[in-house]
């Protein structure tokens, strides 16, 4: 009978490790799934904050602001940070009017957007936190996807005479 308690306890560990490495499985995939859907709807904010942008430079602010705000309607993915950073430069160049309805999509878009970009941040980095564990490596967890990515771009939040605090 000694030999059989040795089977038993084995067994127990064996199912311990095998549930551990499931949940494990199963965390980095839904990390991986949420960091996902994060970026999908940073770039439907993105696009959003480029055609508000654009119908604001349509109407009142000229070429230089159509043109950025079109280069990041029209950026390929390699070239998208570079195109929201210039957009969100050329923003800040110009005063807005937060009682204006064109000036106000734009400034509300740009909130949401700081608000994408940042739970985008979070979950990339759960995700990328969750990956690079050993033991997620070793049997390689997460190979099923593509290694999730920061978006690095400025802070889209911009302030408009009524909301700088330090204009009063």
């Amino acid at each position: 009978m000694p030999g059989m308690w040795w089977v038993v306890g084995a067994t127990v560990v064996v199912g311990l490790v095998a549930a551990y490495l499931i949940w494990t499985a199963g965390r980095v995939e839904r990390l991986q799934a949420r960091a996902q859907l994060a970026a999908r709807a940073l770039d439907a904010h993105l696009l959003r904050r480029a055609a508000a942008a654009a119908v604001l430079a349509e109407r009142r602010y000229g070429v230089e602001l159509y043109a950025a705000a079109r280069i990041a309607l029209d950026a390929q993915p390699e070239e998208r940070e570079a195109a929201e950073n210039d957009l969100t430069r050329q923003l800040r160049a110009v005063e807005l009017d937060p009682t204006d309805p064109d000036c106000e999509a734009v400034i509300a878009a740009s909130r949401r957007l700081a608000l994408a970009r940042q739970v985008h941040t979070d979950l990339v980095r759960d995700a990328r936190t969750a990956r690079s564990r050993r033991l997620v490596r070793l049997f390689r967890m997460g190979r099923r996807h593509t290694w999730p990515r920061y978006f690095d771009i400025d802070d889209p939040t911009l302030t408009t005479p009524a909301t700088d605090v330090t204009a009063r």
